[in-house]
């Protein structure tokens, strides 16, 4: 009984160290919570120092805090259905080592598609590379969604004209794709490309 529940316990630990690699969650969230009171304790005290200017970095940060506030949510919950309805294999597949160009083209058309701002764009990024995703395809797509926005586009096109958007539109694409490769293969060789590559493959 009790090698069958530690041998049950190693297993969960492997699976929760694939699930979110780098920093155990504990000295994650100590290192987020230290971030914070820094932040706020220097947000603090330029305020005093500087009155002016700190209410209104104070003003600033409250609206940037009120618009996570009510994106967050819906950033969770879209993960939470992504993680649990998108198998797998299917990202894989279309997203995956063995996608090719096809999955390139399907990055960028992924990027194009959502709006809203690129924070929220990190999360699902990491949960493409959890679930099987080509390093080169979750660079493309993240910047896809910083670049290219079909609304955003249209707007362009409006003010600045087809000759403008076709050539600047042209460009973005043809280096989007060289960058992704590029990233990619700065990334395999890392100093902890093998113990990614093992996550991987747990």
């Amino acid at each position: 009984m009790k090698m069958s529940t530690r041998r049950s316990r190693g297993e969960k630990e492997k699976r929760a160290n694939a699930a979110s690699p780098g920093l155990p969650l504990r000295k994650r969230i100590k290192w987020d919570l230290a971030i914070m009171v820094f932040s706020a304790t220097a947000l603090f005290a330029l305020s005093i120092i500087f009155q002016e200017k700190g209410e209104k970095a104070v003003n600033i940060s409250w609206e940037f805090f009120k618009e996570m506030a009510f994106m967050l949510p819906a950033v969770l919950l879209l993960m939470g259905l992504f993680g649990v309805w998108v198998d797998r294999r299917m990202v894989v597949k279309y997203l995956g080592e063995g996608s090719g160009i096809g999955g390139l083209l399907l990055a960028i058309l992924l990027g194009t598609l959502p709006t809203g701002p690129l924070y929220i764009a990190f999360p699902l990024a990491g949960m493409l590379l959890k679930k099987g995703a080509r390093v080169a395809n979750v660079m493309i797509f993240l910047s896809a969604w910083a670049c290219i926005k079909l609304p955003l586009e249209l707007m362009e096109l409006r003010f600045l004209g087809w000759e403008f958007t076709v050539l600047r539109l042209g460009l973005t694409v043809a280096l989007i794709i060289p960058m992704g490769l590029l990233a990619e293969a700065f990334y395999r060789r890392g100093p902890k490309a093998e113990a990614r590559h093992a996550e991987a493959e747990l």
